[in-house]
């Protein structure tokens, strides 16, 4: 019976799960937009969109939210509805400050944007997209402002994907890193470039790729029935409102194996984690992932800690060689294994191995700081991206296709977004670290095609808390440590260093 007490946090309960069915709306509409919509719709698609994020808005800042969360006693601390309170106040805290129409002008525009996108990166064609990325750079720096910040407008931005990071914590992440990734990629240049990756590319089925795929995230854990494959430009995991509808994409190359399957490793990792929260947390702010860094933690795990071991390999390639005989011809399995982790920068952020990864995400974290303070134009943006392409990768990019109109996610109005990579892979090793910990049978088990382990203590220690628990609140409940660099770092110097036999 609900209580004179309890009904102010009922009718909370209620809005914010209408807030979360118009928010589920708005995402399968985009991934239908991003899938199999018709480009004559894009327009009217772009309307849409904004219209059910300006609605989800004004509900969320409406006075009836406000009077609720005004009036609400405050549940017992630690519960769930403590978290589910806290959330929602800070939420609308955060909304309430945000112009419902700067709202729906920023969806709008970047609905737009995307398509501007994918036809600019196809003709390579910076010019058709800058006035695009012009308009999205003044609506983040009005967003910006509306948030509020301390220290950084970026401070702002940064906190819608990874509540409670700063750009100044950002940046001594990074130094941390580049103290050890920089002498090792200088190290592995010197070396012979003994064409590792060579097994990678040849003649390769996509229906093929497609089945081998899917039968590797089945083995992971990957439910088929509350979740999809499809194909896309730019690879991406959908979760459309709850653990029970939780879709991925991925895009295939004929003449070479990694896009494909290690696109479907990673958005099957994001995935794990949607269909692993608690079920009860649906249609609530307790549902999804806490923070996108955390997110990204378990689509690198699974996509490197995992897919890109020894271990793995030594179970999975003697399927994949059946799958594709002649292509792979007579490579064995170390010799694969030492093609999917060679190191070598590339241009292309998705195609980066392990160690050059990060430099990739700081050459975009500065870039987009420096558009935000407005430091950079966007017409001189492309030369910066290959200014700092040649800094720390020494390579130029051939096109802008491959350089600045490479990523999506400054079309789909991502600012900020980037450093949850490498916050991602620094957790990935730490909760790897502390899952092996528990469970030292995992490298053995995973020998086998065996991931219950490891599966089941990510469900245990991360999946099921949904949002209930602020970024670092999980990593440190899960872990005994806040983010620490350390566990990545030991990682990539115990595997690298074998690999390359490093001194």
């Amino acid at each position: 019976m609900t209580t004179t007490s309890d009904r102010p946090l009922q009718l909370l309960k209620d809005r914010l799960a209408t807030i979360s069915d118009v928010s589920a709306a708005e995402a399968a509409l985009d991934w239908d937009r991003q899938t199999y919509m018709p480009e004559g719709g894009v327009e009217g698609r772009a309307e849409q969109l904004a219209a059910l994020r300006r609605l989800a808005h004004e509900i969320l800042v409406s006075k009836e939210t406000r009077s609720l969360l005004e009036v609400l006693d405050e549940p017992e601390p630690g519960s769930e509805d403590f978290a589910l309170a806290r959330l929602a106040r800070r939420d609308f805290e955060r909304a309430v400050r945000l112009p419902a129409e700067l709202v729906a002008e920023l969806t709008r525009a970047s609905a737009l944007a995307q398509p501007a996108w994918e036809r600019a990166r196809a003709a390579s064609d910076w010019a058709t997209f800058a006035p695009h990325l012009e308009k999205l750079m003044r609506l983040q720096r009005e967003t910006a402002e509306h948030l509020g910040y301390e220290d950084h407008p970026y401070d702002a931005l940064l906190d819608l994907y990874e509540p409670g990071s700063t750009k100044a914590r950002v940046q001594q992440m990074f130094e941390e890193l580049k103290t050890l990734l920089v002498p090792m990629i200088h190290e592995i240049g010197a070396l012979p470039n003994e064409g590792r990756s060579r097994p990678l590319y040849g003649e390769f089925d996509e229906a093929k790729q497609e089945e081998f795929g899917r039968g590797v995230i089945s083995d992971f854990g990957y439910d088929w029935g509350r979740g999809r494959l499809d194909r896309v430009v730019h690879p991406f995991c959908a979760p459309l409102g709850g653990p029970g509808d939780v879709r991925i994409t991925a895009r295939f190359d004929r003449g070479w194996l990694s896009p494909a399957l290690f696109a479907i490793l990673h958005e099957a990792g994001h995935a794990l984690y949607e269909q692993g929260v608690t079920p009860s947390y649906s249609r609530s702010p307790l549902s999804g992932g806490t923070s996108m860094g955390v997110h990204e933690s378990q689509s690198r795990l699974w996509e490197n800690l995992v897919g890109r071991s020894r271990a793995f390999w030594s179970f999975y390639y003697p399927r994949l060689k059946e799958t594709f005989p002649e292509p792979l011809g007579e490579t064995d399995p170390e010799t694969f294994y030492r093609a999917v982790n060679e190191a070598r920068p590339s241009e292309i952020r998705v195609e980066a191995d392990e160690l050059t990864y990060n430099l990739h995400i700081l050459l975009r974290f500065e870039l987009e700081v420096a558009l935000i303070e407005e430091d950079l134009s966007i017409s001189d943006l492309p030369a910066a991206w290959d200014a700092k392409t040649e800094e720390y990768l020494d390579l130029t990019a051939e096109n802008h296709a491959q350089g600045v109109l490479q990523d999506v996610h400054w079309a789909a109005g991502l600012v900020g977004y980037f450093p949850t990579y490498s916050i991602g892979n620094v957790l990935s090793a730490q909760f790897f670290e502390a899952a092996t910990k528990a469970h030292p049978e995992i490298p053995e088990m995973m020998g086998r095609g065996d991931f219950e382990a490891l599966l089941g203590w990510m469900r245990a220690n991360v999946y099921r808390h949904g949002r209930r628990y602020y970024p670092d609140e999980l990593v440190e409940m899960a872990t005994g440590h806040p983010l620490d660099t350390k566990p990545y770092l030991r990682y990539l110097k115990s595997k690298f260093g074998e690999l390359y036999e490093l001194t």
